[in-house]
């Protein structure tokens, strides 16, 4: 005997108690293997964590929650036989699905982080050694009402470690050096010429640079510059492994290039502009330095959020001349 098939109510289309909108319904922290392909190298294999959200308009109960695991679940699938060459790229792809998907919903948002390993040699044994950057990625998928036409923004960005020297108190240790080495006789011009030789001392910080860039869905951005940039607005990388050459070296090279949290966020700033040309104007730009003082209790900070055009806008009044060749 055949059973009936009993149809189940849709709770979540009902109307709710309480009908206002709401911002974002969704699931967080939902973690997947994706593999991230390379032209001419091979492909990265990230654990990341999604978080996936819809809006819910106010005659709606509740959104249907396991359609964000099975749109995922799909772009995942077709990645592998379809190469995912971007994050952020992922998730417009996954944003897009859902507003097809979520026929109720305006506004599709996929949030994805995880930690990305870069290769790493020291400046003097050039020992190969691995690196860790933070990396994120967010789009996020609009439609108007009326409108079936999908709009995406997606945003790529990174936090690295790195190193900062104190130019400020390496200026106080010089003039005392200088005081010192004059009373002991030694004659100005040795002086002059030792101070240029030899980088004074002063504290360090360990520096987290941060940069996030918000563009439209039809323009990409490489990861891996974006890292560079940050490690370079530094006074010095750092390294997991260092023999006693190497260790010198970075010492060395960091105190020869001391910089305040400011200097590292303008730094960055101005390797934007010149790095990243193919950029409309109207990409946004998000940029941070947190420096972990050693010698205060607190950190020193600094930010700057701009789009690109305003970036360039005042490098230019500035006269700064870029290398076109980067």
């Amino acid at each position: 005997m055949k059973l009936p098939v009993i149809e189940l109510p849709d709770v979540q289309a009902s109307r709710p108690a309480i009908p206002i909108n709401l911002t974002r319904v969704g699931v967080t922290d939902v973690k997947k293997l994706i593999e991230i392909a390379r032209k001419g190298k091979r492909p990265i294999v990230l654990i990341a964590r999604f978080n996936i959200f819809v809006d819910l308009p106010y005659d709606r109960k509740g959104a249907n929650l396991s359609r964000n695991f099975e749109t995922i679940d799909e772009v995942l699938q077709e990645a592998v036989e379809a190469p995912v060459y971007e994050i952020e790229e992922l998730c417009g792809v996954v944003a897009r699905r859902l507003l097809t998907k979520h026929e109720y919903a305006s506004r599709a948002e996929v949030q994805m982080n995880s930690e990305y390993v870069v290769k790493r040699e020291t400046p003097v044994t050039h020992m190969s050694c691995q690196g860790v950057a933070d990396i994120f990625a967010e789009a996020v998928a609009t439609r108007s009402d009326g409108d079936r036409e999908i709009m995406v923004r997606k945003l790529v960005g990174a936090e690295v470690l790195g190193m900062t020297a104190c130019p400020c108190a390496q200026e106080i240790m010089r003039d005392r050096a200088k005081k010192e080495l004059l009373d002991l006789g030694v004659p100005e011009a040795t002086v002059a010429q030792f101070l240029s030789r030899v980088p004074m001392a002063t504290h360090n910080q360990r520096g987290r640079g941060t940069i996030s860039i918000e563009v439209h869905d039809r323009y990409d951005v490489s990861l891996e510059k974006l890292i560079d940039l940050i490690e370079d607005s530094m006074s010095s990388s750092i390294f997991e492994l260092l023999k006693r050459s190497d260790e010198a070296s970075v010492v060395d090279a960091a105190h020869r290039n001391p910089k305040f949290v400011e200097d590292c966020v303008r730094a960055m700033a101005r390797s934007i502009v010149e790095r990243f040309s193919h950029l409309p104007d109207d990409s946004l730009i998000s940029i941070k330095q947190i420096n972990e003082e050693s010698i205060h209790q607190h950190n020193a900070c600094a930010e700057r959020c701009a789009t690109l055009g305003e970036l360039r806008t005042e490098l230019t009044e500035m006269n700064i001349v870029f290398d076109q060749s980067v």
